[in-house]
């Protein structure tokens, strides 16, 4: 079977057992992220009262939408992919197939659902007059394509790492809250001070910045940082998909 007819069928797979016995179905994957934002603008807006500085600037709530939503679908697939090799060791043991496709499709997954989920919020806060510039939907969904690359690459070795040191999808999380908050999804850049340029290495940083930039016209990414972030996304899955070949003939030794 063609690579890419097989990895729409686990592509579909991977859905189906998603959301199977889910009360919500589908639906889950929008209310999920909307509580989850909830509980953010409660906690930064109410409590600790953040503002994003400038006298022109967007409110915090659209702010926190257009890069929350890219971060949650990058970093779900990684660590939902992270397992996707150990988790069908029995298929794997009994047909042959390139064991990419499994971590491809649980990549797709999360970014489906959860592309479709911005696209539904962002249409509705543009609707609610909230500062959503609706132009800028079609480039913010055409920069999920690098992100998904990168996304990828990163899946891949966490995938085939996994397989060998199985405390790695434990410690994913931790990772990833610890770059969730060093990258401006909460914050403006500008408030970082000297931190800026150490912030600016969490490859995460770049996108936050650039959805702000085109749903909101706040602040702006330049040609240099949109060629570096493709270039770094390209490199990262190359080096992903090495390091998963390299790995892949022993993986049924260990699984």
């Amino acid at each position: 079977m063609p690579v890419a007819r097989l990895t729409l069928r686990f592509f579909r797979r991977e859905l189906k057992n998603r959301f199977a016995g889910s009360f919500t179905g589908g639906l889950w994957a929008l209310v999920q992220p909307l509580i989850q934002l909830a509980v953010y603008s409660f906690v930064f807006v109410y409590v600790l009262k953040a503002r994003i500085p400038g006298a022109d600037a967007p409110g915090y709530v659209p702010f926190l939408v257009t890069a929350l939503w890219p971060w949650i679908a990058f970093s779900e697939a990684i660590t939902r992919a992270a397992t996707a090799v150990q988790d069908n060791a029995a298929l794997i043991g009994k047909v042959s197939l390139p064991r990419e496709v499994l971590v491809i499709a649980a990549v797709a997954t999360s970014f489906a659902v959860h592309l479709t989920g911005y696209i539904a919020i962002v249409l509705a806060l543009a609707l609610a007059g909230k500062g959503i510039d609706i132009a800028g939907l079609v480039p913010a969904i055409a920069l999920f394509v690098p992100l998904f690359a990168l996304a990828l690459g990163f899946a891949l070795i966490a995938a085939s790492v996994q397989v060998f040191v199985r405390d790695l999808a434990q410690a994913l999380p931790q990772v990833f809250m610890l770059l969730q908050f060093a990258a401006p999804i909460f914050y403006d850049a500008s408030q970082t001070g000297a931190l800026a340029r150490w912030l600016s290495l969490n490859p995460f940083t770049f996108y936050a910045d650039a959805f702000h930039a085109l749903l909101l016209h706040h602040g702006e990414v330049g040609l240099t940082r949109l060629a570096i972030a493709l270039v770094v996304a390209a490199v990262v899955l190359f080096v992903g998909h090495r390091v998963f070949r390299r790995l892949d003939p022993h993986f049924e030794d260990f699984l």
